[in-house]
């Protein structure tokens, strides 16, 4: 049925291109293009949108077709918003609830509002009157003349004498489309036509204008495998008229490759039908091999494989020869790490045979870890097929922090021509303060054309990452602008920034209040921007990221940039099958969601070894889990098991959603979304990348932002190399024992490694419901909206006696500007290890945070903090009277003992150092060695509050340019410090506060 609605599809592109090459216009999907001067209903499975919702009755079941399935809001007066798309010239509304003669009779009143495309703001179209459905009585339908010429409906429903919220099963807008463009791509070709290796291909897509008015100028983007390769202007086309438009894509690896084609990508045109601007070719570009040689890089070995800091490192690296014919020996092989540049000389290879190939010289190990980048045939000795395959790239992990696979630029550290941002020195939050957001504390912003931010690289590169931000749209909701990126004064690409998942508004503290809807304070405001680059860009180019005159955003402020040298895609493994022989389509926008599922479950029932998503964009709207044929609990609540989930890599193999979550409807429950995997037991998922559509936490409805990863996760569960962004929470270890106590089955021996979270509305990772020996290593965490890392050790669990959080472990972590809360929290438990992580810029909250708040289990045994770095961290949260250290220990409840903190640094903190809050447990015998506090700018260096109890002893500890004094014990405070520093001073009234 799937491959039928596709070929369906394109027969009907095909069918579109033929009658308007003579002359005819053909009726657009979906109803949007109605035959001439007969009225249609335009809201058929449009966006729709409601001001708020209960349980599962969601917005997009008041336009669905069915009056089996209804929309209901949480309350009254409530708004429900469907988009046509284009303006049309309406003649009514017609509004129904279920026949069902179980449905007693109601009155609703309703107001009906308007807003034309073209205007920002909606206006009264018919006025608020009383409307009666009685589905007892066959009447459960009311129809609302109107006349006008508008875009956007909105049904404001004031009140419901049933005494439930706003209700609609269906809401239909009748009407024809007013003149408009519709631009639409008929045809897709590219030459040459045969391409090998050694060819730049050039793709011609034909667009053309179907609507009944001229359309201006827009552009057109070309997809290869299901990223996008290239773009190129479209200019303005009369009604009728089409353009062939060249977009070149670059060369090509040996393959074939799906080409896809989307024209107006950004929607800057307001068309008669958004649903038609997208072709996929029907044949594939097919790329050969060119006769010759062809080198490169397979593998990179270190002795020892993790080294410790200023251990002595030497390499091996693994050349392959791809080519059809032999190289003579003599080529060198290079690998750069840090500083150093060391040379192999490889040896006479035939086609298709390896070599490893050992590099001269060594390396002594610097803490951090480090990018490791070998280049085939380095100094171009060989005349080889394909060139732009010589270099491959990997981290080695050494000391404190992930082994981050790119370098990391900060605007304020490169050339650049525009406004310099710092924040001051409370870098105060929550406040539109783009400078404290920022990492470093300093970003740059580009208000004028031609200013840039410019950075030379220090290692090969093909792809980017741009942390930024520019403005919301004026009603809330995001745009998309463009920034253009240049190499070496040459231009390159437009890279396209959004705002649709930033700007968070409201004065609250609670994350859940904020709200989308534009209006006073604002926080959370970048976002990240990335691109897979058509070739590598050695090391030395210089980088520019400028505005140009197409670059309209009304600013752009640029934090920071990163450079990737990224491997080429993997090839499936003999033992796993393909999503695409389940029905999924890379590229072409729709839901493969049904397929993936299809595969899973095919595997989970032992139909085939390992489920396998090749290099593309692959859409997903429904979460994937396993269909409870029991329907136990509110929601379907049965993760996968038994099953292996791989891809490509996490820049090739991508998932992704468009639907909010809230709106999706469906099985899934709200808070888990619509995207990403529900998981039981026993599962591998490595290689992918699953970026939500998450746009608030709560706020707006109760809207909720998605999790990536969620459920029991159980036994022998190990997720590698993934990257997830948009969600409410990466992954949510853990389920409610309440939920199906039969599947009851805690989280245990978990590995997360490799993962990439980013831009977060909650957690990055969190292990609760007695989540054990599981742990985070190498990992990297940027811009969460709550705790990057957390043991949660809750009470909802089978026997709070034994179901304790204990023994997990946070590794070798790299964490970045959490936006609300700490770096990385322990809520109770026991044997839990926070070490080697490096903590940067928490907004409000401490770098690493021990804790008795949110009803955990107590904490019992030991928990260690050890060798960590802390920079920047600590905030002042709760209506700003709060202020946390850079390390807080806060016994709100239940004591907090058996803490250690040792080699670890901690500098440029907000307020102190180490702080020992005022709560109603001790803290007895913490000790604290080997640990260095630096310019803790408003506070001390460490900090006993007013009601604190319990003691430390401190050992080699320095403390220097804390504001407020080396060791404070405020006046009242039960807290005993053991070391020759201790002083007591009493505290500045109004300064120092506690709970």
């Amino acid at each position: 049925m799937r491959l039928r609605q596709r070929s369906l599809r394109h027969l009907a592109l095909w069918l579109g291109a033929a009658l308007t090459a003579f002359g005819l216009v053909p009726v657009a999907a979906h109803g949007a293009m109605a035959t001439a001067g007969a009225a249609a209903n335009l809201a058929l499975n449009k966006p729709v949108e409601a001001s708020s919702t209960t349980q599962n009755y969601v917005a997009a079941n008041a336009n669905d077709g069915s009056t089996s399935t209804y929309w209901e809001s949480s309350a009254t007066p409530a708004t429900l918003t469907v988009k046509l798309g284009a303006d049309a010239d309406l003649d009514s509304v017609v509004l129904k609830l279920s026949p069902d003669p179980a449905w007693a009779q109601r009155t609703q009143s309703i107001e009906v509002l308007g807003r034309a495309q073209a205007a920002d703001g909606f206006s009264t179209v018919k006025a608020r009157t009383d409307y009666t459905f009685a589905p007892g009585a066959n009447q459960n339908t009311v129809t609302i003349p109107v006349s006008g010429r508008y875009a956007d409906l909105q049904l404001k429903i004031h009140s419901n004498t049933s005494g439930y919220g706003a209700q609609i099963a269906e809401f239909q807008v009748n009407g024809t489309a007013a003149p408009n463009p519709d631009l639409t791509v008929s045809a897709l070709t590219w030459e040459p036509a045969q391409p090998s290796e050694r060819d730049a291909v050039t793709v011609h897509a034909t667009v053309r204008n179907i609507g009944s008015a001229p359309s201006a100028a827009t552009t057109v983007d070309v997809g290869v495998g299901g990223s996008v390769s290239g773009s190129a202007e479209v200019g303005a086309l009369d009604a009728g008229a089409s353009a062939t438009v060249p977009v070149s894509i670059g060369k090509r690896a040996q393959g074939s490759y799906t080409v896809s084609a989307v024209v107006d990508p950004r929607d800057t045109v307001v068309e008669q039908n958004n649903d038609n601007n997208s072709l996929t070719a029907a044949g594939k570009l097919t790329v050969g091999q060119s006769p010759g040689p062809d080198l490169e890089v397979t593998d990179i070995t270190s002795n020892p494989a993790s080294p410790a800091v200023g251990s002595v490192v030497t390499f091996t690296v693994k050349v392959h020869n791809r080519g059809t014919s032999a190289v003579a020996a003599g080529s060198v092989t290079r690998l750069t790490v840090g500083g150093a540049t060391l040379n192999g000389t490889t040896p006479a290879l035939d086609a298709g045979e390896s070599a490893t190939v050992a590099i001269g010289g060594s390396w002594s190990a610097t803490s951090g870890g480090a990018t490791l980048t070998a280049t085939a045939d380095a100094t171009g000795l060989v005349d080889e097929t394909n060139e732009d395959n010589n270099v491959f790239a990997r981290s080695i992990v050494v000391g404190r922090g992930a082994a981050l696979p790119y370098v990391e630029y900060e605007a304020e550290d490169g050339k650049y021509d525009g406004t310099l941002l710092e924040t001051d020195t409370e870098r105060t939050f929550g406040h539109t303060n783009f400078a404290t957001e920022s990492s470093g504390r300093k970003s740059v912003r580009l208000d004028s054309t031609g200013q840039y931010v410019e950075f030379t690289s220090t290692s090969a590169a093909n792809s980017i990452v741009v942390r930024n931000s520019i403005p919301d749209a004026p009603g809330g909701g995001g745009q998309e602008k463009t920034l253009s990126l240049y190499a070496d004064g040459k231009f390159v690409q437009k890279l396209t920034l959004s705002s649709k998942h930033s700007w968070l508004y409201g004065n609250t503290d609670q994350p859940e209040g904020l709200t989308n809807t534009p209006g006073g304070d604002a926080r959370r405001l970048f976002d990240e921007s990335h691109a897979l680059l058509a070739q590598t860009y050695p090391q030395g180019t210089t980088f520019r990221l400028q505005r140009d005159a197409g670059d309209d955003a009304a600013y752009y402020m640029v934090d920071l940039m990163d450079l990737e040298q990224v491997a080429p895609a993997a090839s499936k493994p003999a033992e796993c099958t393909s999503i695409t022989e389940y029905g999924a389509v890379p590229g072409d926008g729709i839901d493969d969601a049904d397929a993936i599922q299809r595969a899973v479950t095919a595997d989970q029932n032992g139909d085939i070894d390992c489920v396998w998503i090749p290099a593309g964009q692959w859409r997903q709207e429904k979460k994937i889990l396993t269909d409870d044929p029991q329907d136990r609990g509110e929601y379907n609540q049965v993760g996968i098991r038994n099953v292996t989930v791989r891809g490509a890599g996490m820049w090739h193999s991508q998932l992704y959603s468009l639907i909010p979550p809230q709106d999706a409807g469906g099985i899934n429950h709200p808070h888990e979304g619509n995207f990403g995997f529900d998981i039981d037991d026993n599962t591998k998922i490595s290689d992918i990348a699953i970026f939500g559509s998450g746009t608030i936490r709560g706020g707006d409805g109760n809207a909720e932002g998605g999790v990536g990863l969620n459920g029991r996760f159980g036994k022998n569960t190990k997720i590698t190399n993934v990257w997830i962004e948009h969600a409410n929470v990466a992954a949510w270890v853990g389920r409610d024992y309440s939920n199906i106590p039969e599947l009851w089955g805690p989280g245990d021996g978990l590995e997360f490694s490799g993962m990439r979270i980013r831009n977060t509305y909650a957690d990055g990772v969190n292990f609760t419901n007695g989540t054990r020996n599981s742990t985070v290593f190498n990992s990297s965490f940027r811009n969460t909206g709550d705790d990057a890392m957390a043991v949660w050790a809750n009470k909802y669990v089978k026997d709070q006696s034994a179901d304790i959080g204990h023994d997990n472990v946070f590794r070798n972590n790299t964490v970045q500007l959490p936006w609300r809360a700490n770096g990385i929290a322990v809520y109770g438990g026991y044997g839990n290890k926070i070490e080697n992580n490096l903590v940067y810029d928490t907004m409000n909250y401490p770098g690493i945070m021990l804790a008795t708040d949110h009803d955990p289990l107590p904490f019992s045994g030991q928990t260690l903090i050890a060798n960590n770095g802390l920079y920047r961290t600590g905030g002042a949260f709760w209506n700003e009277d709060q202020e946390f250290g850079a390390i807080t220990l806060f016994a709100q409840g239940p004591d907090i003992p058996g803490v250690t903190i040792r080699d670890t640094d901690v500098q440029d903190s907000t307020y102190d150092g180490i702080q020992f809050k005022t709560g109603g447990g001790a803290i007895p015998d913490v000790k604290i060695s080997n640990v260095t506090i630096s310019k803790s700018n408003n506070g001390s260096g460490i900090l006993a509050m007013g009601g604190a109890r319990g003691s430390a002893k401190l050992s080699n500890v320095k403390i220097t340019g804390s504001r407020d004094g080396d060791v404070l014990v405020e006046p009242g405070s039960q807290f005993v410090i053991n070391s020759a520093a201790t002083r007591t001073v009493p505290a500045t009234p109004g300064t120092r506060q506690g709970l």
